[in-house]
C-alpha cells in the first residue's frame, strides 16, 4: 500500500484531498501532539486560523485539557487504541465565546514503517445544531405530555382514523370510568357504550374535513362505576396536522359541566318558588345587574313605597332616599359595583305613613357569580332598622345623662376616700390606709370609664370640641411616659427626635398617647418593655407605641377602632375595659386632621401609630 501511494499518488494530491475533504481532519504528530496539518473545516471547528499549525494541540486548545482529552489522546498515542466519540460534548472558546459544542469524531493512531505510533489522526463533524434541536424536540414533547398529564381538564389524543387512544390523562380516564389499560385500544372498543351516540362519527369526519369541532353542554351516556349514567360536557376535537397539512391525530379536551347543568336546571325549576318566597318577606329584597342597575324589587317594596311596578326602579329609589345623602350612598354603591366588595350602608327612606318624615333602613348587597367567576348580578335587601336606631339614640342619651350625673358623686367620693386615707395614715393605721388608697385607684378607673362614655356621647352628637393651641410635643411625651411609668412594671423606652412645638389640642393628644401606652402595657402581660417613638417628616408628626404582647389577628385589625370592639380570644377575660379607648382616640385623631392605624402579628405584638399635621396652616396652604 505504501509503495502504491508513493508510486501512484503525489504528495500535492494528498494535501489537496486532505484540505478539500467535506469533514474536519487533522494530524497530530509526536509526543507533544504537534498539529502537523489541519484542513479549513477543522480550523473552523476549533475557531482558530492556520497560524496554529506547528503548535501542540493543548497549547492551541487549553480548555480541553480538563475535559478528559489528555487521557483519550494518550490512550490513542501510547496504546494505539482507536477512540470514537458520538455526540460528544466539548466546551470550546471560539471567537471569544466559551460555549458547549457537540461532535462525532474518531481519533486513530498513525504508524510508521516499523509499526510504531508516531501521531494521531482526527476526523470530526460538528453536530451541535442537531443535538440542540433534538434536545428541544424532546423537551417540547416532554412538556407537552407533562402538561396533559398534570392538567385538571380531561384530555386525550386519538391517532389515525381507527381512533387508537394514544394518550389519556387521569381526569379523562376518570371521566370514562376506565383505567390506563384502555390506552392503545380503539376508542369504540374501550367505550362500547358510545355506539349509537354521535362522537365516533364526529371524530372520523375531522380526519376528512380537518376542522375543529366544539360543543357546549353536550350530553354523553357513559358506563361509570358499573352503570350507564348521563353526563354533560363542554368539549373540543382539534385536528393535529403534519407538515403536509394532513390530519394524523385528534386532540380532545373535555370539561365535565354535569353539576352546573343540573344546578341551573334546578334553579330554573325553582325560580318561581324563590321569587314567591322573596315576595313574602317583610324586608325589601332586590337584585341588580352586574353594572348596578336595579332589576327586581319584591312585593314588600311596592307595598311600602306605593310605586307602580312599571316605574324605573333606580329612579324610584332615588325619589325615596333622603335627598341630602343620595349622592353619598350612590358613591358607595358605585364603588362596590366597581370592586365587587359587599355593600352595606345605613340611610333614611321617606315614610309614606308620615308625610315629611323618614325611617332608617340598612341596605346590604352581595355579588352573585357565574361559572366564569364573573359577577352576573347583585342580591340585596333593605331592612327597617328605625326602631333600633331610636333605641340606640335613647341609649346614647341615657349614657350621656348618666355619665354626667355620675361625675359629681364620683368627685365627692374621691375626696372622701383621700380624706379617709390621710386620717388613717396620721393614726398609723397603714393597713386600712392602703385599702383606702386602693379604693381611690378604683374610683379613678370608674372616672375614666365615665369620661369615655361622655366622650362617645359627644362624638356621636358631633359635640366633641378641640381646644387647639401651640405646645411642646416633646415635653408632652415626657409627661405622659412619666405618668404611665409610675403605675407600670414595664419599662417604657422612648426613642424620638426633637420635634418642638405643634398646633393641636394638648389635652386630647395626651389622652390618645396615654390610651396607646396603657393598652400596650395591658395587652403584653408577659413582656418587660414598651417602645415609644416619634418623628417629624414633611410637616407630619408620627407617634408610635410598640408592644411585644398577644398581638391582633389580621382579620380583626380593621375593627379595633370600632365602638365597643374588644380583642376576642381565650384571654379575653384577662383584659378588662369597654372597648371605647381606641374608638375615641381614632375620632380625636381624625378631627385633628390625621390618621391612626395598627401593624400587628398575632402572638408577637402590635405597633399602634398616629400621624397628625405639625402645623395645619402649612398643610392647608400646601
Amino acid at each position: 500500500m505504501k509503495s502504491f501511494l508513493g508510486e501512484n499518488i503525489s504528495q500535492d494530491s494528498l494535501v489537496t484531498l486532505f484540505s478539500q475533504a467535506p469533514v474536519a481532519m487533522s494530524l497530530l504528530m509526536g509526543d507533544d501532539l504537534i498539529i502537523q496539518n489541519a484542513n479549513p473545516q477543522m480550523l473552523e471547528l476549533w475557531g482558530r486560523d492556520a497560524s496554529v499549525i506547528g503548535q501542540p494541540i493543548f497549547d492551541v486548545l487549553p480548555e480541553i485539557q480538563s475535559q478528559g482529552f489528555i487521557e483519550i489522546l494518550n490512550n490513542v498515542y501510547r496504546k494505539g487504541e482507536v477512540f470514537n466519540g458520538n455526540k460528544w460534548p466539548v466546551f470550546l472558546e471560539k471567537y471569544g465565546e466559551y460555549a458547549e459544542h457537540f461532535f462525532n469524531f474518531i481519533y486513530a493512531p498513525i504508524y510508521n514503517d516499523q509499526r510504531q505510533v508516531v501521531g494521531v489522526s482526527i476526523v470530526a463533524t460538528e453536530i451541535t445544531d442537531q443535538v440542540i434541536s433534538e434536545r428541544k424536540l424532546k423537551e417540547s414533547e416532554y412538556r407537552f405530555e407533562d402538561l396533559i398529564q398534570k392538567s385538571e381538564y380531561s384530555i386525550a389524543i386519538y391517532r389515525s382514523e381507527d381512533l387508537y387512544i394514544e394518550l389519556a390523562n387521569e381526569p379523562m380516564l376518570k371521566t370514562w370510568g376506565k383505567n390506563a389499560s384502555v390506552i392503545g385500544m380503539k376508542l369504540e372498543d374501550a367505550l362500547p357504550e358510545l355506539e349509537g351516540q354521535p362522537f365516533i362519527g364526529l371524530l372520523r369526519d375531522i380526519f376528512k374535513t380537518g376542522k375543529t369541532y366544539t360543543a357546549t353542554e353536550d350530553r354523553a351516556d357513559l358506563v361509570v362505576d358499573g352503570k350507564l349514567q348521563t353526563f354533560y360536557y363542554n368539549f373540543s376535537y382539534k385536528p393535529l396536522k403534519n407538515s403536509d397539512g394532513e390530519v394524523y391525530a385528534i386532540h380532545n379536551v373535555a370539561v365535565d359541566v354535569t353539576d352546573l347543568v343540573r344546578a341551573r336546571t334546578k334553579i330554573q325549576e325553582s325560580e318561581k318558588k324563590y321569587r314567591d318566597l322573596a315576595d313574602s318577606m317583610p324586608q325589601f329584597v332586590w337584585t341588580s345587574d352586574k353594572d348596578g342597575s336595579i332589576s327586581y324589587m319584591n312585593d314588600s317594596w311596592y307595598k311600602y313605597s306605593g310605586f307602580d311596578k312599571n316605574e324605573d326602579l333606580s329612579e324610584s329609589l332615588k325619589k325615596i332616599i333622603k335627598p341630602e345623602i343620595y349622592d353619598h350612598v350612590k358613591r358607595i354603591w358605585q364603588e362596590s359595583v366597581k370592586t365587587g366588595k359587599p355593600f352595606e350602608v345605613e340611610y333614611e327612606f321617606s315614610d309614606p305613613r308620615n308625610p315629611g318624615g323618614y325611617r332608617w333602613f340598612l341596605g346590604r348587597a352581595i355579588p352573585a357569580y357565574d361559572e366564569d367567576k364573573s359577577i352576573k348580578q347583585w342580591i340585596g335587601t333593605f331592612t327597617d332598622i328605625d326602631d333600633f336606631k331610636q333605641l340606640q339614640a335613647q341609649k346614647d342619651h341615657f349614657l350621656g345623662i348618666a355619665s354626667h350625673e355620675l361625675k359629681t358623686p364620683l368627685t365627692s367620693l374621691k375626696l372622701y376616700t383621700q380624706f379617709i386615707e390621710m386620717n388613717l395614715q396620721k393614726q398609723g393605721d397603714l393597713k386600712n390606709a392602703e385599702v383606702a388608697k386602693r379604693m381611690d385607684a378604683q374610683i379613678d378607673r370608674l372616672t375614666e370609664l365615665v369620661n369615655d362614655l361622655l366622650d362617645v356621647t359627644k362624638i356621636q352628637n358631633g359635640k366633641i370640641q378641640l381646644n387647639e393651641s401651640y405646645f411642646d410635643f416633646d415635653q408632652l411625651i415626657d409627661e405622659v411616659i412619666k405618668e404611665q411609668q409610675m403605675t407600670s412594671r414595664h419599662k417604657i423606652i422612648a426613642n424620638r427626635s426633637c420635634i418642638g412645638e405643634i398646633y393641636a389640642d394638648r389635652h386630647r393628644i395626651s389622652q390618645v398617647m396615654s390610651n396607646l401606652i396603657s393598652n400596650a402595657i395591658k395587652y403584653s402581660p408577659d413582656a418587660d418593655e414598651v417602645l415609644v417613638s416619634a418623628k417629624e417628616e414633611n410637616n407630619t408628626i408620627s407617634f408610635s407605641v410598640k408592644d411585644f404582647g398577644i398581638g391582633i389577628p389580621s382579620d380583626k385589625q380593621a375593627k379595633v377602632f370600632e365602638q365597643y370592639y374588644r380583642v376576642s380570644g381565650s384571654k379575653e377575660h384577662t383584659f378588662p375595659g369597654l372597648g371605647l379607648g381606641l374608638y375615641i382616640s381614632s375620632e380625636i385623631i381624625k378631627r385633628t386632621g390625621g390618621r391612626i392605624y395598627v401593624h400587628s402579628t398575632e402572638g408577637k405584638g402590635s405597633d399602634f401609630c398616629f400621624e397628625i399635621p405639625k402645623n395645619k396652616n402649612i398643610n392647608n396652604h400646601a
